[in-house]
């Protein structure tokens, strides 16, 4: 495989400078609305707060990658006293949880560091944390080139698959050709 220069993006978290304010999620709910800014749903967000507001700890998280199976990890960290287990910190979606998935769809959410036409200079919930807890960075790396990968729209599509089944995506699919 052929190497080549790639920039790769990524949003730092200083998890101590975090207020729990929610202005992230928020923001990337409103860019993320169908049609744009016209709703703020915060479930619709591919960042969350997790939060224990008695102990202030606030660490916000954001959305990974889809992830079809459970993870066979099941630690557990005390923080301040608080039991955590690995999935109160996991970037994925995935079938064992809600979070980060589209609530009418059941679709896994993935952060798309709010990609634009033309390009924002950084990230809604970047530009939008009042404390810079969430820095913005692009990293030239060296990547071997990859295979074929599969995009939103066919992971979106299996997806669907395993929680309604083939034939009734494929039914669903027909009824919508139909119109």
């Amino acid at each position: 495989m052929a190497t080549a220069t790639k920039i790769r993006k990524r949003i730092t978290i200083h998890a101590s400078k975090c207020i729990g304010c929610r202005a992230c999620e928020l923001a990337c709910a409103a860019f993320h609305a169908k049609p744009r800014y016209s709703s703020i749903n915060p479930t619709r967000s591919r960042i969350q707060i997790i939060k224990d507001p008695l102990k202030d700890i606030y660490l916000p998280v954001y959305a990974g990658e889809y992830t079809a199976a459970e993870c066979t990890s099941r630690n557990k960290y005390i923080l301040d006293g608080k039991e955590y287990s690995n999935c109160d910190f996991c970037r994925a979606s995935c079938p064992s949880r809600d979070l980060f998935k589209e609530p009418d769809s059941g679709l896994a959410l993935k952060c798309d560091m709010c990609e634009d036409t033309p390009p924002l200079k950084v990230p809604k919930c970047v530009e939008w944390c009042p404390n810079g807890t969430l820095i913005y960075e692009e990293i030239e790396e060296d990547v071997q080139e990859q295979q074929l990968q599969l995009g939103e729209v066919e992971i979106g599509v299996e997806s669907m698959i395993a929680k309604h089944g083939l034939q009734m995506v494929l039914e669903t699919v027909a009824k919508l050709g139909k119109r």
